[in-house]
């Protein structure tokens, strides 16, 4: 599409306006029955739903490995290569647009919506389940030596590093530069309208679209539900703050209305002021752990850590010839899936907030960034994990036994663990509102036809119906019904890995012509 066409897609052409809403239509309705029918049924047969919804995420895990390993290793070469190419040099929005944001609050707001809520249970947990083979062992090395802890930290590194951040940027530039740059609605079927065209209005447009509101809100329902149990966990094992479903509802019911205030003030009220409060609470839980842990072995670990990743960075990225299939499928693809279903919801939201930056600086910010601080973050909470698995201290000498809980085991044996379990339980819920409110601005993006002045409602909406599905299944069906939840949002990162692959072509298309044009205009 060159600059002087006039797109067929539009901002909220196909709108209606309802008793003081705003919606796209179908989108909207259609995505709200989709969502209603689910939860009814995940209620009514919460073991059949999770059974059902397992089998489809088990076969895609099982029988298109290669494809979720080929599209990750494509996504990161892609992004290195638009870093690389002249095409680097265009400024989405335009040669005069501005940044909206400072780079800080851009960074906060980037990393607390892209993955920082389960850094906090991770970065602990994974290093010592590969080395104590938890579930499996990357590579099959054998657990307990030197050659498992090496492996755990470069793993765990693989896992959240480059390849998760490729994913997100891949959709998240691509929404900008159509959105900013051609005048199309900030909506993910706008990425497809080079080779779709006047399709994108029509029904191809309209399933994209559902699809992306269906995999985000499952997704943060998901979480919510998870992170409430896990919450309630740390609770009951610093406070004996009884471990209940009403403490899990009562924690859901707290985020929620939080969030709702966020996604009432906006992005400026609200998600930028979290999320600046969610990184200078990361950053004095990483500088104390850094300072009171053994900080001599964390200095010098962020060296070997990096090394560990480059050096598994190939045989981990390879599909081929794996004899590691346990661990391979259970957490790589695993995990490639997860990240590929939250794409939509991350991508849009990086996109909204990353008007004004050029190509470069924008791939630089979303790839290597977020990719080095996790080496910090990880290098320091994973380092001293192993340290103590390693060294028998406390119940990670024992290994993994609660995922929720080991961070608290972790910091148990550091000065201050009171305050700093305290701290540690604060950011989580932080983190947790972070993801809420701002993807219940993604949500409404999208099911207001990219309209990002939708009347204030349709965010409450959207944000209420996160919580309530959390809540309702959790109540009514239990963590079964949560798992099928989570099952059919793995599930959907198979035929998006196939959406992404395409939106690939479809950018480097768009910015080769919009390159073009400006060598052509001097």
């Amino acid at each position: 599409m060159s600059q002087d066409e006039v797109p067929v897609l539009k901002l909220g052409q196909d709108n209606k306006q309802v008793m003081g809403l705003d919606f796209h239509s179908p989108v909207f309705p259609l995505s709200a029955v989709a969502i209603l029918l689910f939860i009814i049924y995940a209620l009514v047969y919460p073991d059949a739903a999770n059974a059902q919804l397992g089998l489809a995420k088990n076969w895609s895990i099982e029988h298109f490995d290669w494809l979720f390993m080929i599209a990750g290793n494509v996504f990161v070469v892609f992004c290195i290569a638009l870093i690389l190419l002249p095409v680097g040099r265009i400024r989405l929005g335009g040669d005069e647009a501005k940044p909206e944001f400072s780079r800080m609050s851009w960074f906060a707001m980037l990393f607390a919506a892209g993955m920082g809520i389960g850094l906090m249970f991770w970065s602990v947990a994974e290093p010592v389940a590969y080395y104590t083979d938890w579930y499996g062992t990357p590579l099959n090395v054998a657990a307990g030596t030197p050659e498992a802890a090496s492996a755990a930290m470069g793993a765990t590194m693989f896992h959240w590093g480059l390849h998760p951040w490729a994913i997100y940027a891949v959709v998240a530039l691509s929404l900008a530069f159509f959105a900013y740059n051609k005048g199309l609605p900030l909506t993910l079927r706008s990425a497809f309208y080079p080779l779709l065209g006047e399709r994108t209005r029509g029904w191809p447009g309209h399933i994209v679209d559902i699809l992306a509101v269906l995999s985000t809100i499952f997704g943060l329902a998901t979480s919510l539900g998870f992170g409430a149990t896990q919450a309630a966990g740390g609770l009951n094992y610093l406070f004996d703050v009884p471990n209940t479903i009403g403490t899990q509802l009562a924690i859901i019911v707290a985020v929620t209305a939080v969030a709702l205030f966020s996604v009432w003030r906006g992005i400026d009220g609200g998600v930028k002021l979290f999320s600046n409060i969610n990184m200078v609470i990361a950053a004095a839980l990483l500088l104390f752990v850094i300072a009171a842990g053994p900080t001599l072995l964390i200095v010098t670990g962020i060296g070997s850590t990096a090394m560990d990743y480059l050096g598994n960075l190939l045989p981990l990225s390879n599909w081929v010839g794996r004899d590691d299939t346990t661990w391979y499928h259970g957490w790589t693809i695993f995990y490639w899936a997860w990240w590929i279903s939250w794409s939509p919801f991350v991508g849009m939201f990086i996109a909204r907030v990353s008007r004004g930056r050029t190509v470069r600086e924008f791939l630089i910010a979303v790839l290597l960034v977020p990719t080095l601080v996790t080496l910090v973050w990880m290098s320091a909470f994973g380092g001293i994990a192993l340290h103590q698995a390693t060294n028998g201290v406390g119940e990670l000498a024992n290994g993994i036994s609660d995922v929720s809980l080991a961070m608290f085991h972790m910091l148990e044996h550091l000065p201050l663990t009171g305050l700093t379990s305290t701290l540690a339980i604060i950011l989580v819920l932080v983190f947790f509102i972070t993801s809420s409110d701002s993807g219940s601005l993604v949500i409404d993006n999208i099911t207001a036809g990219g309209k990002t002045d939708a009347p204030r409602s349709q965010r409450v909406f959207w944000a209420t119906l996160e919580g309530v599905i959390a809540g309702v299944l959790l109540y009514g069906g239990g963590s079964e019904a949560l798992s099928a939840l989570q099952a059919g949002a793995v599930a959907t990162g198979l035929p998006f890995t196939l959406v992404l692959l395409v939106m690939c072509f479809s950018l480097y298309k768009g910015l080769h012509e919009e390159q073009r044009l400006k060598v052509a205009l001097q």
